[in-house]
């Protein structure tokens, strides 16, 4: 029997609608950040060689930013070519309908993508695919490379808001910042300071979602968990930190995090994994 995930439409390909949001959403914050360095106060002064340093900074944050956005949906998480078949006899391995295949544990169905996901973790809304076995380290230097992006834009944008807040009492700043659409459409602010505060407020709550999902990750990587077990309570493949690290990231899971295209193998195939069971008992 053909696989359904095999033919036709390629399932667990990003999602497009997904992509064309997130790709308007960046270049309109885009804009706006160039409209408001080019005829606002611009960037804080600064020397030649903090001036170079912060140019070098930029582009090292831009290209660890689109360089693992483009791992992230290059890498293809599901079991399209992963050879199941017979694999789980006497393994206790679960069966998808949808899928029409057994899967291995950690595996789960993804109705977005319409595929099951090998180490499935969640669903991305933002870039339309799942988070898995392949691509997990990319989501995760991704997470770090956008709060880092976005907290340098706050940074290059400090005089022109330091400008607006002396200009206008508090009460109005403060309704600038919450609700600048409102603001716009009632015609009590000029399209410059709308897009100053809009930048502001997009990314000061980049940089908490990307800085908090970062913290999560982080403590479900050290755990050896996925979303799904931790929301479940299983430490099944918690085989300690590091081991867990090199599980996740690869043998240079230290330095994976400043360069996005640094060879660094994952050591499974995402089918099988090692438990703190096997771990005891190798250990006894």
């Amino acid at each position: 029997m053909g696989q359904p995930w095999a033919s036709g439409r390629a399932e667990g390909a990003p999602a497009r609608l997904p992509l064309v949001l997130t790709a308007l959403w960046a270049t309109a914050v885009g804009l706006e950040l160039a409209y408001v360095l080019v005829l606002g106060p611009g960037p804080p002064p600064l020397g030649p060689l903090a001036r170079a340093l912060q140019l070098v900074l930029a582009a090292f944050q831009l290209l660890n930013l689109l360089g693992n956005v483009g791992l992230f949906l290059r890498s293809d998480p599901s079991i399209r070519g992963v050879m199941l078949a017979g694999r789980g006899l006497g393994q206790g391995w679960a069966y998808c309908y949808q899928c029409q295949s057994q899967v291995p544990p950690r595996s789960g169905h993804c109705s977005a993508c319409r595929v099951c996901i090998l180490r499935r973790d969640h669903h991305c809304r933002l870039l339309g695919r799942c988070v898995g076995f392949r691509n997990y380290r990319p989501f995760l230097c991704l997470l770090l490379h956008a709060a880092g992006v976005l907290l340098h834009v706050s940074v290059l944008l400090g005089p022109a808001l330091s400008a607006l807040l002396r200009a206008h009492a508090p009460l109005h700043i403060a309704a600038l910042l919450l609700l600048p659409w409102l603001m716009l459409l009632t015609g009590r602010v000029s399209l410059a300071q709308f897009a100053l505060a809009f930048v502001t407020d997009t990314c000061v709550a980049g940089a908490l979602l990307c800085g908090a999902g970062l913290l999560f990750h982080g403590m479900l990587l050290l755990r050896g968990q996925t979303t799904w077990e931790w929301a479940r309570g299983q430490h099944s493949y918690d085989l300690g930190p590091c081991h867990n690290l090199q599980a996740a990231l690869g043998p240079r899971w230290v330095l994976v995090w400043l360069w996005p295209f640094l060879a660094s193998p994952l050591p499974g195939d995402g089918i099988t994994f090692q438990t703190a069971a096997d771990v005891g008992l190798t250990a006894s």
